[in-house]
């Protein structure tokens, strides 16, 4: 995806709905701070949940594959934030 390419980012739930705050922030403003650092909370929390997985050993395939596409998601994500941080 092209960095100039405008894409929605979460922002987290809404507590009044329970419903998924998005937005297409600008380059270097107060939301996409705020989209940056949910998508970092969300990597962190899914780290967590794969990382209990793996030790417990217990895991199917099956199972440990649906984690791949939401780990492959947030690592995107997380590449992207740090890229922009270093231009």
């Amino acid at each position: 995806m092209s960095a100039r390419t405008p894409r929605l980012r979460s922002l987290g739930l809404d507590p009044a709905t329970g419903k998924e705050a998005l937005a297409v922030p600008h380059p270097g403003g107060f939301v996409e701070e705020l989209a940056d650092a949910q998508a970092l909370k969300a990597a962190a929390v899914l780290v967590a949940v794969v990382g209990a997985v793996l030790e417990v050993g217990k895991a199917s395939d099956a199972e440990l594959a649906a984690f791949v596409p939401p780990l492959h998601a947030a690592l995107e994500e997380c590449v992207t934030i740090m890229a922009a941080d270093r231009e």
